[in-house]
């Protein structure tokens, strides 16, 4: 087993909370950490909303959107050219910064492993875009949004040493557009090269030795995925678009994997999987529901198909969740950890 991963939310109150019960739970088996999403990152995306409502070169519908999230959804304002907009700080970049002086103080404490990396978890453009704008608006917001996004991501590795820095993109609405079966993102003409070339640019901004690690997302909103994945079929194939599209390394890939899913069947395609050396998988299968025993079958069943992989949750552990269930999990992690 190749350690432990946390995918980025985990539901406490503040940065140093994270760190600490990170240290306390998993410092052994942990190469990265997040600052857990404190704030309001918490709920994803969603903290985004207000900078996109707040731009000059947008307006919203008049009508309320029936997304899920209840927001009324962002256009193009009137007379404005897509060459015209623009965004400027979306705030990644300056929380990181914030939480790194917070991961250098309980590194210098002890209370986290003096080798693991500061990781920072960014959402894909796309992922925002597609959330908050109208599918008619998309291509003509997108490209100034992830010219914020690539800016956000490379203040980030100006501000932080290499050698102590992990960037994670969360690739969720290509994951579900890929897969095919949620309404709300269906699949479309060429979207495997669209795709391909996007990750070629969000990899190219990260400096070469900057840890590199993407995390495949089928949701998590109310803690629950948007649609349940099938099987591993479409995140190797994914994953295998994402590694053959980018010119540097990657240092892992995370796929989830439901709770209900300890059977051949779900794993199977992972022998598919054509990861570059070096790269880690880390599987998604670790759930406070059932506990060490539950993780402990999926674990098993997944020895016979994967290569070699570590462990995590399938999705962040913040979400409609509270503290009491997020230390659950860390025990579980903890658990399942030492018994491998």
């Amino acid at each position: 087993m190749t350690g432990v991963h946390l995918v980025g939310s985990v539901g406490l109150d503040t940065v140093p909370e994270v760190f600490a019960a990170a240290g306390k739970y998993l410092g052994p088996y942990l190469k990265r950490v997040p600052d857990g999403e404190v704030g309001g990152r918490r709920l994803w995306v969603s903290w985004q909303y207000p900078l996109l409502r707040a731009s000059p070169f947008l307006q919203a519908e008049a009508v309320p959107s029936n997304s899920g999230v209840g927001f009324p959804v962002m256009r193009v304002a009137g007379g404005v050219k897509p060459e015209e907009i623009r965004f400027g700080e979306l705030g990644y970049a300056r929380e990181a910064r914030a939480s790194y002086v917070d991961f250098l103080a309980a590194r210098d404490a002890g209370v986290l492993p003096r080798q693991v990396r500061f990781q920072v978890s960014l959402p894909t453009p796309y992922a925002v875009v597609t959330s908050f704008c109208a599918p008619q608006s998309i291509a003509a917001i997108l490209p100034a949004y992830e010219a914020a996004m690539l800016r956000e991501a490379a203040t980030v590795c100006a501000a932080i040493p290499h050698s102590d820095l992990c960037l994670q993109w969360d690739v969720c609405h290509e994951m579900l557009t890929w897969d095919g079966r949620w309404p709300r993102r269906p699949p479309f003409a060429d979207m495997d090269r669209q795709f391909a070339a996007a990750f070629a640019r969000l990899s190219a901004v990260v400096p070469l030795d900057v840890e590199l690690g993407i995390h495949l997302c089928y949701g998590d909103f109310e803690g629950r995925h948007f649609v349940e994945p099938q099987d591993a079929t479409k995140m190797v194939e994914l994953a295998n678009l994402i590694a053959g599209s980018i010119e540097r390394r990657l240092a892992y890939i995370h796929m989830p994997v439901p709770i209900g899913r300890s059977d051949d069947a779900y794993f199977e395609p992972m022998k598919n999987l054509r990861l570059p050396p070096g790269t880690e998988l880390y599987l998604g299968l670790v759930h406070a529901q059932d506990g060490v025993e539950g993780t402990g079958k999926r674990m098993a069943t997944a020895k016979r198909h994967a290569p070699a992989f570590g462990i995590a949750s399938e999705c962040g552990i913040s979400r409609a969740r509270k503290p009491e269930v997020v230390e659950e999990f860390l025990r579980v992690y903890a658990g399942a950890a030492a018994a491998a």
